[in-house]
């Protein structure tokens, strides 16, 4: 049975702080070192096919083909460093829309996603130190901060695949969410808002990335989503525990949030 607590941090602060140096530490000492891992024997696999077939169609071919066996300063959301409340509807720019198709394009998705997640926790922390969203106990900044750097860390690897084969780095927010997350954040007034808010972003990458376990062809994507991936439904579970939803109402990443490639297209 799920309990829903009100939002009080004075007895479980603590808690909160310890489940985020967990997140850390899991992040840190497996699934960065196994993506990292994977990212770079892609990389060198689409640089040997293109040196060895010449020019970027080749290499980008084969990826497409699933041969297998860019750190971002700041998102380029023009909100990102200033108050999102006040500036999202009319400097909001949107990802480009390059034609990319197969694992090229789930690569360009899942960094847009990491990008909007980039976003919303930057936007967020921007908030707590502008003194919009009352009383913000500092465990909850740390982990906005933690997961901030973790995105980078996802959209980084997976912008160093596409500029691998050819391909320019996304580094603009997906294009079909971008304007539902910035009427949702220019609601927000505190943590319980911000937290929801977060938690619908880290659902939809969670279960996009289910999604694209099963939809990229090269095996070493695979790999890379499916290191990612928890790393997302850790983070849902520290925002649900905030929300004082616990046990984690979904045990598993539905699919149902997905967001199909295509949408990264519009």
């Amino acid at each position: 049975m799920r309990i829903k607590r009100p939002l009080q941090f004075g007895g479980y602060n603590h808690e909160l702080e310890s489940s985020v140096r967990e997140l850390d530490q899991m992040h840190n000492d497996h699934s960065l070192r196994a993506m990292e891992s994977m990212v770079d024997e892609l990389v060198d696999q689409i640089r040997e096919t293109k040196s060895s077939f010449g020019g970027r169609q080749s290499s980008r071919r084969n990826f497409l083909l699933g041969v297998s066996g860019v750190a971002i300063g700041g998102v380029a959301l023009a909100a990102c460093g200033t108050s999102a409340t006040s500036k999202s509807s009319s400097s909001t720019t949107l990802a480009a829309k390059p034609q990319l198709t197969g694992d090229l394009l789930i690569a360009a998705l899942a960094a847009s996603l990491e990008n909007l997640g980039i976003y919303a926790y930057n936007a967020g922390i921007n908030a707590a130190i502008e003194h919009k969203l009352g009383a913000v106990p500092p465990a909850v900044v740390t982990f906005a901060k933690t997961a901030m750097a973790q995105h980078k860390d996802h959209a980084a690897a997976w912008n160093s695949i596409l500029v691998a084969a050819g391909e320019s780095a996304v580094t603009k927010t997906d294009p079909a969410l971008t304007p539902t997350v910035n009427q949702a954040f220019a609601k927000v007034v505190d943590v319980t808002g911000l937290a929801k808010l977060a938690l619908d972003i880290e659902d939809i990458a969670a279960a996009t990335y289910q999604g694209a376990v099963g939809a990229l062809s090269s095996n070493k994507a695979v790999a890379i989503a499916a290191s990612i991936q928890p790393v997302e439904m850790q983070h849902a579970a520290i925002l649900n525990f905030v929300l004082g939803q616990y046990p984690v109402p979904n045990a598993f990443s539905p699919l149902t949030d997905a967001q199909p490639p295509s949408s990264y297209l519009k």
